[in-house]
């Protein structure tokens, strides 16, 4: 068990620092190869912070295990959402754009809805999986269609006068590219052996394992950048990366998986967590509407409430860990 949990906690630490080089090596090769830094900033860099739950599930689903998968991409948003967005609104209330309320919060409602209808028959097919990917490759492409088609914003200058000055030379960054990619799926494999392991010994399902321990270790990445983005005062980044880390987690992690392993769904996922996530995204709507304050901003109230539900939620799974172990 000791050494169970040293592989949690060490390929934690080594997965999401190999996801930050693997992120700053592709981002500086595909600017050196001409591509345009707003790409850069929607597909390379968005991609980074939900690429260790996707090294996870990826490994988890080809090791057998696609409930570590599964309860990773659902566990990971309900993380997002109660957790992070909940804690970074009682350190500071995070004000909501009116894209966010029009599109990327009404999209992973949808989304979500989606991946629920896929959970009513108590499996999530391999042909559900390419579903999911096939919607993964249209919101993309409608998302970079939108992008370009835009004008220029200041997020676009951001990223250009950052790369610029921190541009790395091409040997370089093909460098920590590689490196970044051999040691995600080094940590990856390190990750889920430990989580594995411990579901094992404790007599527990490795989704409950995948929806607490590695979800929360997966989700540091969304952690890092919410707090970074409230030091800095940019609230709507932090909306922008947790929304757009529960689209691909709902979509590419878990249809991803499922195309490698399908996997067979106990009922208390549809109930309990999907159940949960769509509440949390419906939630996070309504508090951004500000129907009950008049104005559109997640108050250290709404925070609190999104933290409460999540101590909640995670108390429960730890009861019947606990239960189990009695048992």
């Amino acid at each position: 068990m000791g050494m169970a949990i040293g592989a949690i906690i060490a390929g934690l630490v080594l997965l999401v620092w190999s996801a930050d080089k693997f992120v700053e090596g592709a981002a500086a090769t595909a600017k050196h190869l001409g591509m345009p830094s707003l790409l850069i900033g929607m597909v390379i860099i968005g991609f980074g912070t939900s690429a260790p739950e996707l090294a996870v599930s990826v490994m988890a689903a080809a090791d057998g295990n696609p409930g570590l998968a599964l309860g990773n991409g659902y566990g990971s948003n309900i993380t997002n959402i109660a957790l992070i967005v909940g804690l970074t609104a009682v350190i500071a209330p995070i004000a909501v754009h009116s894209q966010v309320l029009r599109k990327e919060l009404p999209l992973l409602i949808v989304l979500t809805l989606i991946a629920g209808a896929q959970l009513l028959d108590g499996e999530i097919s391999r042909l559900d999986g390419w579903v999911l990917l096939a919607v993964f490759a249209v919101v993309m492409g409608w998302s970079i269609f939108q992008g370009m088609r835009g004008k220029p914003d200041a997020s676009a200058g951001e990223i250009d006068a950052q790369m610029d000055s921190e541009l790395m030379a091409m040997k370089t960054a093909i460098l920590w590219l590689i490196i970044g990619l051999i040691l995600l799926i080094v940590s990856s494999r390190l990750l889920v052996w430990g989580a594995v392991t411990i579901a094992q010994s404790l007599g527990v399902s490795d989704l409950v394992i995948g929806l607490t321990i590695v979800a929360i270790g997966t989700s540091l990445p969304e952690l890092a950048s919410a707090l970074a983005a409230v030091r800095k005062n940019e609230h709507d980044l932090i909306l922008g990366n947790i929304l757009g880390s529960g689209i691909f987690n709902t979509l590419a992690v878990v249809g991803l998986a499922a195309v490698i392993k399908p996997m067979a769904v106990a009922p208390e996922v549809l109930y309990r967590d999907w159940a949960l996530m769509l509440a949390l995204t419906i939630g996070l709507l309504i508090m951004g509407l500000g129907i009950t304050r008049g104005r559109k901003v997640i108050s250290r109230f709404d925070g609190s409430v999104l933290l409460l539900v999540y101590v909640a939620y995670t108390g429960y799974l730890f009861s019947t860990v606990v239960a189990a172990t009695a048992s």
